[in-house]
């Protein structure tokens, strides 16, 4: 399998989705539609969407009521980093190789494109509840994605994360912001896909401790990728997480442990998918490429 013309082609077919549902950049507002679409198409791994197709099809889903929460998932996680590159939070002024939102838009219209990004998603996911099939499985994946970003999840992760910064603390708080600040949409993504393709509660169940520790390494292989990478090839700023202060893995372990750390969370998150009993060939190697990436 060449995985990474495997990835293209399913890149390709999320970025049709994704421009089918933004908003088109018209009226009095259209600024604020027009930052909207630049954070959302700047380019990226697009992830989530593709673990949430993924997992759907793993679960036997072949419907079109996946795509409004795949395009919603992405808009969720694209409004997290437009807000978390503001000069209030990381002051970052590239993402993927481009200028960051803030930076082309100003910071006002960076707060405001975040804001209209998350709604929005809520306003394209909410489109699913409309389809005729799964009404029952929409309901759910609706009430999972909220969730997963909200107060007890993505947003509650990134609040502690924002109050550790130059503090020493504990390896347990350093687990819940990573669980929630990056794992909870990962979580949201594949147990999205299994609801939706009519998995069963104990099957939901794996496929979320799976995403949990998948999500957990995808952080720690951040946090060495700041300490290691190179802006040219990382698309970012290098040595963030320094620079701000932030406890991290790297600086709990040192950089062999974290990788050790991310072998033992792969290898266990695989065993969990693997007692599903289901073919999962293209699931596997995209996790393995995106945990060990180099960018």
């Amino acid at each position: 399998m060449n995985i990474q013309l495997e990835i293209e082609q399913r890149i390709q077919e999320i970025e049709a989705v994704l421009k089918k549902y933004l908003p088109k950049e018209e009226g009095y507002q259209k600024t604020v539609l027009e930052a909207m679409n630049y954070s959302v198409l700047a380019g990226g791994k697009r992830l989530r969407p593709m673990l949430m197709f993924e997992t759907y099809r793993l679960f036997g889903g072949s419907g079109r009521i996946i795509e409004p929460f795949a395009a919603a998932i992405e808009m969720i996680h694209t409004y997290s980093l437009v807000h978390d590159d503001l000069p209030a939070m990381d002051n970052d002024e590239y993402r993927r190789g481009k200028k960051t939102t803030h930076a082309v838009y100003g910071e006002a219209m960076g707060i405001l494109a975040g804001d209209a990004l998350l709604n929005f998603a809520y306003e394209t996911a909410a489109e699913a509840l409309t389809m005729e099939e799964g009404t029952k499985t929409a309901g759910k994946a609706f009430v999972i994605l909220a969730k997963k970003a909200g107060v007890y999840g993505m947003v509650g992760g990134q609040t502690v994360d924002v109050e550790s910064e130059g503090c020493d603390i504990s390896k347990e708080k350093l687990d819940f912001i990573y669980r929630l600040k990056t794992g909870a949409l990962i979580e949201s993504a594949m147990v999205i896909g299994a609801v939706l393709a009519g998995a069963k509660e104990d099957e939901q169940k794996t496929v979320e401790r799976a995403a949990g520790k998948i999500g957990l390494a995808f952080q720690i292989q951040d946090d060495i990728l700041d300490e290691t990478s190179s802006l040219a090839v990382l698309g970012k700023p290098v040595g963030s997480d320094r620079k701000n202060k932030k406890s991290t893995y790297v600086a709990w372990e040192g950089i062999e442990k974290a990788g050790q750390e991310v072998k033992r969370l792969f290898a266990e998150a695989m065993e969990e998918l693997d007692s599903l009993s289901l073919d999962h060939p293209f699931l596997s190697e995209l996790l393995r490429y995106l945990i060990h990436r180099e960018k």
